[in-house]
């Protein structure tokens, strides 16, 4: 697998300080946020945050995306870790597809159910970049902060 990956540069926020990589698989670019600890953590908090435009920067309350990114943040820079901002819009349907999905939960549906119909899967993320983000960082014992049993199936953990 051909993965780019940026050099690693500070990223000062209103959460503390972190350290930050940018990896490129492909078309996608993806973020690694570090707290400045992380590499001295034997088994770091991980958070996979898939992108949603939507939450994360406008606020939308049709989603919890920017409450947990924020909370993640927080803890991060409190307990040590790493979020992988895992850029994936709409579980990868893509922004103007999840905007036809909103209108199909508009009309009642729900998220699944708008995915379905508008003829993708229940979730089309694929994670084989996190695996690689993974094994750059020589990751083998992690703690995964997560609300998604599923992704611990994926990653094989």
């Amino acid at each position: 697998m051909n993965i780019e990956k940026s050099n690693i540069a500070n990223l000062p926020t209103k959460y503390g300080k972190f350290k930050i990589r940018a990896y490129k698989l492909e078309e996608q670019e993806h973020l690694l946020i570090m707290s400045d600890n992380f590499e001295a953590i034997d088994a770091p908090y991980v958070r996979i945050h898939s992108e949603c435009l939507t939450g994360d920067t406008l606020g939308s309350l049709k989603c919890d995306c920017q409450s947990q990114l924020d909370l993640a943040l927080k803890f991060i820079e409190k307990h040590g870790g790493l979020v992988i901002y895992h850029r994936q819009e709409g579980r990868n349907i893509g922004l103007l597809n999840k905007v036809n999905a909103y209108a199909l939960q508009d009309a009642g549906r729900n998220t699944i159910e708008a995915n379905l119909e508008l003829g993708f899967g229940e979730d089309d993320r694929d994670y084989s970049v996190v695996e690689e983000i993974f094994k750059d960082l020589k990751l083998n014992n992690i703690k995964l902060i997560t609300n998604t049993l599923k992704r611990l199936n994926i990653l094989n953990l």
